[in-house]
């Protein structure tokens, strides 16, 4: 009797659920102004983009687009950053998963103070790492003149190698996988190597299949931060031909004469295939991200 006494009612969960959804439409709506600004400008003509444009543009126009995809130097960033990307993101989902499963089911001595060490360098603020970042992109052996002791060249200075080397293993993702890998039963990977099934193959077919909520996750978050980073690039590259979309983008940011209208016509292209990865990888995203909470 307690308990249904104190059960609520279903005028009072009505109410709780009327004002969370009152609630989620006003944040929704407070996200996705400064975006549909954005896609607003993109459709206004120059001279109205400053001073007298609205949420719907009374003349819309694509001359922004159309002079945003011919300027060669973001198609060439696109693609840079594309390529960047997609090596980082191939990089994190497989070293990084295979090395958050180590983690959690192949403990070895020291391994816990090893897993901390590594998830404690997260902490470390990004400035502090361009420096020795930079020393090691530039003596990086063997390539950009450099001999096998990193002297002589340049390195991986300017270059999309150099761009890429920060990202290759992001300490997160390997936190994220420990933590995936560390709710699972033991009792799999005891039955398969009865069975004679190698360390490789019970990570590769028995726990790899089952993951796919992590690989949507560690997807996801490496490419967002690969894509966005704007500080990095920056830093190691000089030349045009190797400047990412985040760079590209200061382009129509002239001393005194902003371009507002191109400059949001190709933040939305930029935008575009973040949305793009976030869409295709959500039903797996969003059971990763619960996974743990249920399963807790």
């Amino acid at each position: 009797m307690p308990a249904l006494r104190n059960r609520p009612r279903p005028q009072q969960s009505d109410r709780r659920s009327g004002g969370s959804m009152l609630v989620l439409a006003v944040a929704s709506v407070l996200v996705l102004i400064p975006f549909l600004w954005m896609v607003s400008l993109a459709f206004t003509p120059e001279q109205q983009a400053f001073g007298s444009a609205t949420l719907i543009p009374a003349d819309p126009t694509t001359e922004n687009f159309a002079r945003v995809l011919g300027d060669g130097a973001l198609a060439r960033s696109l693609l840079n950053s594309t390529v960047v990307t997609l090596v980082a993101v191939a990089t994190n989902c497989g070293f990084a998963i295979a090395a958050g499963y180590a983690f959690a089911l192949l403990p070895f001595r020291g391994s816990g103070g090893l897993f901390y060490l590594l998830v404690s360098t997260v902490a470390i603020p990004v400035s502090v790492t361009l420096i020795p970042l930079f020393l090691m992109a530039k003596a990086f052996p063997l390539v950009g003149g450099n001999d096998i002791l990193g002297q002589g060249g340049t390195g991986l200075l300017d270059t999309l190698g150099g761009v890429a080397l920060p990202y290759i293993v992001l300490p997160m993702n390997i936190f994220l996988a420990k933590q995936f890998f560390s709710t699972f039963d033991l009792d799999l990977a005891e039955a398969a190597r009865l069975d004679g099934a190698s360390e490789w193959r019970v990570f590769a077919q028995i726990y790899l299949p089952l993951a796919r909520p992590l690989i949507a996750v560690v997807a996801i978050f490496t490419f967002t931060a690969v894509w966005d980073d704007f500080l990095w690039p920056l830093v190691v590259t000089s030349s045009q031909d190797m400047q990412t979309v985040q760079l590209a983008l200061t382009r129509f940011l002239g001393s005194g004469n902003v371009q507002y209208g191109a400059l949001m016509a190709a933040a939305v292209l930029v935008t575009l295939p973040v949305i793009a990865v976030f869409l295709f990888n959500q039903r797996h995203f969003i059971s990763g991200l619960t996974e743990g909470s249920v399963k807790g």
